[in-house]
């Protein structure tokens, strides 16, 4: 029997080829489910942390009992939900019923494919990343009215339109701001303004937080753009529904809002959706106004003292990795305290808020920023 070497090489490298392939695919599946474990951690976190700050706020005592200081009510609680029996609308439109829930969780889980959590440390580094977070964060309206018209239930359905007013009356403003930080840095990368259908904004996260590493601490965002971040922080309290602006799930108004026929893992993952969106606004504040995982004194970085420049690998990923998920947990700190702090507003106070107060400042803050980097120039 005679066996030609040639057929022999050619099937060995195409078994090879198709083996790393696979191994390539599962490689890259590797950090998408690393970044899905921190996620989940992150809002466990969250979870614990507001309830021991109410408690402190409120003078009374937290959870204490599910492990030490409470650090597993929150596991507990998800436990339950998850254990509940998951039960539907007789009446209802069962696949609009069972959709919403997941569009609102995916629209957000997908948003933190390009935030930088340090140097390198980010999915998809893209030209658009900012606007993309904007353009997939407007689709978790669809999915609130989905669930509320789903229920056949006049309180659900009532709170799945103030959702959606809600977040139509916040993302423009919050649009605006974003695009006054984009603009900035388009403008201060040239030397000579370009023409407007020759160059692109760039609103790559990266790039924003590099940006901003030149002058150190005072290269922040937030001392060049302090309007634009007053407006950015209440209109992202406003987008994550939260106190003084959770309207759709204002209970003694709507009973539990678009919330209310849902039970068991459908509404855990409504109470996931609502915290994955608090920690990715707290992100994107860090991000945007405080300089990402840069944190640096002028004329003494931070990394030089320390030697971390020296330290490659995975110390300084860790590094990076702290210093941002510090200053998004700053963020948390102020919207935790400012939930049990002030009331709840009006349906009409609120959107007056948004479209007639809002609205005007940030179209300002984009026009003065404008006008100051073509003076610059």
């Amino acid at each position: 029997m005679i066996i030609d070497t040639t057929e022999v090489q050619t099937i060995n490298s195409f078994s090879t080829s198709g083996f790393f392939k696979e191994v390539y695919g599962l490689i890259w599946i590797i950090p998408i489910l690393t970044l899905i474990l921190e996620i989940t951690i992150g809002v466990l976190v969250i979870v614990w942390l507001e309830r021991e700050i109410s408690a402190a706020i409120q003078q009374r005592i937290g959870p204490e009992y599910a492990g030490p200081l409470g650090i597993l009510q929150a596991i507990a609680d998800g436990t339950k939900l998850l254990l509940k029996e998951d039960l539907l609308p007789s009446r209802g439109d069962i696949r609009l019923f069972s959709v919403g829930p997941s569009i609102a969780v995916i629209s957000v889980l997908l948003s933190y494919l390009v935030i930088p959590f340090g140097y390198r440390l980010v999915l998809a580094d893209l030209g658009i990343g900012v606007f993309l977070w904007i353009a997939i964060s407007s689709i978790a309206p669809i999915g609130l009215l989905m669930s509320g018209y789903g229920s056949n239930n006049k309180y659900s359905f009532s709170g799945g339109l103030r959702a959606a007013a809600q977040s139509i009356s916040y993302e423009i403003p919050l649009t605006l701001c974003v695009l006054s930080i984009s603009l900035r840095l388009e403008i201060g990368r040239n030397d000579q303004v370009v023409h407007p259908y020759d160059s692109d904004l760039d609103s790559s996260t990266v790039d924003i937080v590099e940006a901003q590493s030149k002058y150190g601490f005072w290269g922040w965002n937030l001392w060049r753009q302090p309007i634009g971040f007053l407006v950015f922080l209440i209109s992202s309290l406003a987008e994550c529904e939260r106190l003084p602006f959770d309207l759709p799930e204002a209970e003694e108004e709507l009973v539990a809002g678009y919330q209310t026929e849902y039970s068991g893992i459908k509404y855990a993952l409504f109470y996931l959706a609502s915290y994955l969106n608090l920690l990715v606004s707290s992100l994107f504040v860090t991000v945007l106004y405080l300089g990402g995982w840069n944190f640096s004194i002028p004329y003494i970085p931070i990394p030089e003292l320390f030697r971390i420049n020296q330290m490659a690998g995975i110390f300084g990923m860790t590094i990076d990795i702290f210093i941002t998920l510090a200053k998004a947990y700053l963020f948390l700190f102020i919207s935790i305290t400012t939930r049990w702090t002030l009331p709840r507003m009006r349906i009409d106070q609120l959107l007056n808020l948004g479209w007639k107060f809002l609205l005007p400042i940030s179209l300002g803050n984009l026009l003065l920023t404008t006008s100051s980097q073509l003076v610059s120039l």
